[in-house]
């Protein structure tokens, strides 16, 4: 035999002395004979099942009626039925709202147990339409009533100790889901039986002969000190070998502390934290950009439109009339423009932010020069899920605002995103194009796993952007995919993974 019973739980060791060869295990057995509780009878028998000491003899279903506040309440109060009977019998004739609102009971079971009493023929409607007596009170009812008192002595029946009436009783009365209502709740158990096995009967006898009786002392404590208790006693041996418990502390989520930790890192910098709603017009998400109105980006297939309400009441001025201007003739901007009619009604139309530079945008309207802003903003886009894209997503954007910056200042900032904040080993900067930029810069970064990805766009705003909402000075922009970095900073191979349900992964992932 190679358990060591000095290391046995006093649960397990007071089940095995308690035992015989041979003999029948059970739930009830146990909790009868030693006073268990019904999870220290469970987790008893799973440790001694799996050190081989017990093994299953039989299982079977069980269905227990499982008392509930509910039933005991209308137990002391009696059954909706029951009450009504009793008030009509009292107090004569009453109509069903005057019936629910006398025993403050809600309408609709005053109308069931009006129903139930009705066919059964104790209570009918008169000529006026007034619920009164018209019989004695059902014998189901009765037996409901009886059915009742007797779980209130226990709390629960088992169905296999039921007669055929009291089935018939207590099976309107109990429901096995949304129970809370009802006066039982249909709980089916196994039934497991176990026997000793040749081990346990091995370890039984080994107990014995080591005077091991489960009532030995697991703690000293500072009440048992002082009063002597200890003296009386023996103290279980300390199991050097024995697995600790797993200490789980309180940790944020992994990527929620990452974006706390950009937060930090920004604001640090001198940057001031923007923020906006999910849902804007599409003069803010494109028109404010400098994005023509028939640009493919604006295609449903890329933006999330909200149904109702379909329109924005209305777009601040003189945004929107500057902005129209410029979209068609350039404004006073020095540009031609796109050359179409601008859209009002389109302009208003709502949908779900599908980029962070919607937020920029409203920023230039209140910027202070010199100024730098960012926010970390959820967007939402078209896209087919995979490792590297999501139908959401989180961008952190920004821009800086003043007469001395330039593109050198731009490529400083896009440096340290790429390479503090993603941690990168590997990035360049590609021409791109963007119709709010001029000129635009893409940056990439080389994922150990997933090889080159995008991280996003940057670039100096045109005058087309800057100028209708109220800014002369040079404007940096960059809308970068944080989720993307966030990848590549704490070492995943899928942005899935950012959002996963399994807690186990926040336990033992860290962050920063």
């Amino acid at each position: 035999m190679d358990i060591d019973v000095k290391n046995l739980h006093p649960l397990e060791v007071k089940l095995l002395r308690q035992v015989k060869p041979g003999e029948d295990i059970t739930e009830s057995g146990i909790i009868n004979s030693l006073g268990y509780k019904v999870g220290q009878c469970n987790q008893a028998f799973s440790w001694l099942s799996a050190k081989g000491c017990l093994e299953e003899v039989s299982r079977t279903k069980k269905t227990i009626y499982e008392l509930t506040d509910t039933g005991r309440q209308m137990e002391k109060d009696g059954l909706p039925a029951e009450r009504i009977y009793e008030f009509l019998s009292k107090n004569g004739a009453h109509t069903m709202p005057e019936i629910a609102e006398a025993l403050g009971l809600e309408k609709s079971d005053v109308g069931s147990a009006f129903g139930l009493l009705s066919s059964k023929g104790a209570l009918k409607l008169n000529d006026e339409r007034k619920a009164e007596v018209a019989g004695d009170l059902p014998e189901e009812i009765k037996a409901q009533r009886a059915i009742l008192m007797k779980a209130v002595k226990s709390g629960a029946l088992d169905e296999s100790e039921l007669s055929a009436e009291e089935k018939k009783a207590v099976s309107p009365l109990a429901k096995k889901r949304g129970a809370s209502t009802s006066p039982f709740r249909i709980q089916e158990r196994d039934v497991v039986v176990y026997r000793l096995t040749k081990a346990g009967e091995e370890t039984k006898e080994a107990l014995i002969d080591a005077n091991i009786t489960g009532e030995e002392f697991g703690v000293l404590t500072p009440q048992m000190i002082q009063t002597g208790s200890w003296k009386n006693g023996t103290f279980r041996p300390y199991g050097i070998n024995a697995p600790t418990s797993r200490l789980i502390p309180g940790r944020r989520n992994a990527y929620s502390e990452y974006l706390q930790w950009v937060k930090d890192k920004l604001t640090a910098l001198g940057f001031e934290e923007f923020d906006g709603p999910l849902v804007e017009n599409e003069f803010w998400n494109g028109d404010a950009l400098f994005m023509p109105q028939f640009h493919s980006a604006r295609d449903i297939h890329d933006v999330y439109y909200v149904k109702d309400p379909v329109h924005a009441k209305s777009i601040e001025e003189p945004w929107l009339s500057q902005v129209a201007a410029t979209h068609e003739n350039g404004w006073n901007t020095g540009s031609r423009g796109w050359g179409y009619t601008f859209d009002h009604e389109f302009t208003r139309r709502q949908v779900l932010r599908s980029q962070g530079t919607v937020l920029s945008a409203h920023q230039l309207t209140k910027a202070h020069i010199p100024g730098k802003y960012f926010g970390i903003v959820r967007c939402f886009r078209y896209d087919q899920v995979d490792a590297t894209h999501g139908a959401d997503f989180y961008q952190t954007e920004g821009i800086v605002v003043g007469k001395d910056v330039n593109l050198k200042n731009l490529l400083g900032l896009l440096k340290m995103f790429a390479e503090e904040i993603a941690g990168a080993e590997e990035v360049k900067y590609v021409p791109g194009y963007f119709p709010f930029t001029e000129p635009s810069i893409e940056v990439h970064i080389k994922h150990p796993v997933l090889g080159w990805f995008e991280l996003g766009g940057s670039g100096i705003f045109r005058p087309e952007v800057t100028e209708p909402l109220g800014i002369k000075e040079p404007v940096l922009a960059w809308g970068l995919g944080i989720d993307r970095m966030a990848l590549m900073h704490l070492g995943l191979n899928d942005l899935r993974e950012l959002f996963t349900p399994d807690i186990e992964s926040v336990r033992t992932r860290r962050g920063n």
